[in-house]
């Protein structure tokens, strides 16, 4: 298909506030920032999140960031610490990302953030980008408008080239400016720590938080990096897999036609079961269940995905 065929719009007013429209409805829409084109979501709606998912082909649920038009929207979602309140002085707008811990009213999608007490978030240092948040009015999740493991997109018809008709609307800002990811510092923990190198030097945000930034990958004292861990994303009770039934005490965690405590989607439908499963394993992690048995998963488009943070969270248990 011919790249005028794609859904590739100049950022106008208008053009935004169709795509705005569209984001509240639950649609994805691609937008530029400084850094790279981002394939956006509703970061409030479970359903959105699990789309994005999808159409990137992303093999796992990794967290997501969320965009955000001003600190006092982050504010509504995070815990705003000194460091990030430094931190987003200096370098908001801009190319930097902060995962800070996540609020406990936090209207962030649990599939967002994959289930942690944490959320990263950042705002764009694009008028497009901000435009468009503040007309949605919601923060959106967004990582980069591509398929998982592609080149980022840093043109609109970089995003047609490789999302095609995955994304409803592309809003065309013009080449990016930076051209690569944010640099994502962890302040969640109890020290910072370096999650991914990006837009902003590491050595200019030591010099601002006074502190030598270890690499979370590198370095086991640091702060947990998502996803690093074989047991993670896990709840409190022990969590069994492939179950056909519930034993005794046991909450069943469903999927398809079958009767379940909860079921992640009765039609068996991939993205409602991907939308509902950090929500629904926090709903079953009660004390009057000893365990969660969760009914098979198939194993294949968002299914790979589930099946991954399933078993995460059943896996032994390490010491603290």
């Amino acid at each position: 298909m011919a790249l005028e065929h794609f859904p590739i719009r100049d950022a106008t007013p208008e053009a935004i506030a169709e795509a705005a429209r569209r984001l509240r409805d639950g649609k994805l829409v691609a937008f530029p920032t400084e850094t790279v084109y981002g394939l956006g979501g509703d970061a409030t709606c479970d359903r959105a999140v699990a789309a994005i998912f999808e159409a990137k082909g992303r093999p796992s649920f990794n967290p997501l960031i969320a965009h955000v038009a001003s600190v006092e929207q982050a504010a509504e979602l995070v815990e705003m610490t000194l460091d990030a309140q430094r931190l987003a002085a200096r370098f908001w707008p801009g190319p930097l990302t902060l995962v800070l811990p996540r609020k406990a009213d936090s209207p962030v999608s649990l599939l967002a953030s994959a289930g942690l007490d944490s959320v990263a978030v950042r705002m764009p240092d694009h008028a497009v980008a901000l435009d468009l948040i503040r007309a949605t009015g919601r923060p959106l999740a967004a990582p980069s408008a591509n398929r998982s493991g592609a080149v980022s997109p840093t043109t609109a018809h970089h995003v047609a080239q490789c999302l095609g008709e995955r994304v409803s609307l592309i809003l065309d800002g013009g080449p990016c400016r930076v051209g690569v990811e944010s640099t994502v510092i962890d302040l969640s923990g109890e020290r910072p720590a370096l999650l991914r190198p990006g837009g902003i030097a590491v050595e200019t945000l030591e010099a601002v938080l006074g502190v030598v930034l270890p690499h979370a990958a590198h370095d086991p004292t640091a702060p947990r990096s998502p996803g690093q861990l074989d047991s993670h994303y896990a709840p409190g009770l022990p969590v069994r897999l492939e179950a056909e039934r519930a034993e005794a005490g046991e909450a069943l965690l469903g999927f398809g036609s079958m009767e379940a405590t909860l079921n992640l989607s009765p039609s068996g439908d991939l993205e409602e079961a991907a939308a509902n499963l950090f929500a629904m394993l926090r709903a079953l992690d009660r004390p009057e269940y000893s365990a969660i048995a969760v009914s098979p998963i198939p194993q294949w488009g968002l299914g790979l995905a589930i099946n991954d943070r399933l078993r995460r969270a059943a896996a032994p248990r390490t010491s603290p």
